[in-house]
């Protein structure tokens, strides 16, 4: 499998790096060798997963790898489980596809950790607590990639406007250098694929959050956490189990 590197050598290094073109040369690779490479793709949620799995679909066996102990509370975290879980039943059920899942154990306390050690409980949404994140996650999921024997990990997080996308595929192009398994570069919000994934949400009925889990985020943003938690738990109860 192509090593999107390769690709990425032959750039302009001058020039703003289109990920959306890169991830299109990396398909042309695969279609031109007819090969259907295994991806485990980081999902931050449902709403995220939507498009970017519907996408990839087409040219990849794709398992979603939902790793987010930056959720805060528990009963958000596992809500956000299980919709995304329902989503991938229901597209796999309507489009006769066979998206496979699997979670990471809930740890928040490794990113609470990681956030109070670097300093990062006061930085802005978007600033180096968010990459710091990034990087915790992207470093999960290529772990995950290379023990299961997958061609490629990403992130779908690539989809959402709020996110830096050159800031993920960088991170994450770096972290590739210290595993066997490649990074797939991605932007998934190109080609209205934010507004595919809004139209998707709806169509399978897929719980759109308000806020991107973190707690230092959710305070900034004056998010009702109480709320949230009973909203969640009783979701919970009617659909799953705590563990």
């Amino acid at each position: 499998m192509i090593d999107s590197t390769a690709i990425l050598a032959k750039l302009n290094k001058d020039q703003k790096i289109n990920y959306d073109k890169v991830l299109q040369k990396v398909i042309k690779t695969w279609l031109q060798a007819n090969a259907r490479p295994k991806i485990l793709l980081h999902s931050c949620c449902a709403p995220c997963s939507t498009y970017s799995l519907a996408y990839l679909n087409e040219f990849a066996d794709i398992t979603i790898y939902f790793a987010n102990s930056n959720i805060h509370p528990r009963a958000e975290y596992l809500r956000r489980e299980l919709v995304q879980k329902q989503f991938i039943e229901a597209f796999n059920q309507k489009n006769g596809a066979e998206i496979q899942f699997l979670a990471a154990p809930y740890e928040p306390n490794q990113f609470i950790d990681m956030v109070q050690k670097n300093k990062l409980a006061d930085e802005p949404e978007g600033g180096s607590r968010c990459a710091a994140c990034f990087q915790m996650r992207l470093d999960i999921v290529a772990k995950k990639a290379e023990e299961l024997g997958y061609d490629y990990f990403g992130s779908a997080l690539t989809l959402s406007p709020k996110k830096d996308s050159g800031q993920i595929n960088e991170i994450g192009l770096e972290v590739q250098r210290f595993f066997e398994t490649k990074y797939l570069p991605s932007d998934f919000k190109k080609n209205n694929g934010y507004q595919k994934s809004i139209e998707m949400c709806k169509e399978y009925n897929v719980y759109r959050q308000c806020y991107c889990g973190c707690i230092f985020a959710a305070k900034r943003q004056e998010v009702d956490l109480k709320q949230v938690k009973k909203e969640a738990q009783a979701f919970v109860d009617k659909y799953g189990k705590t563990e």
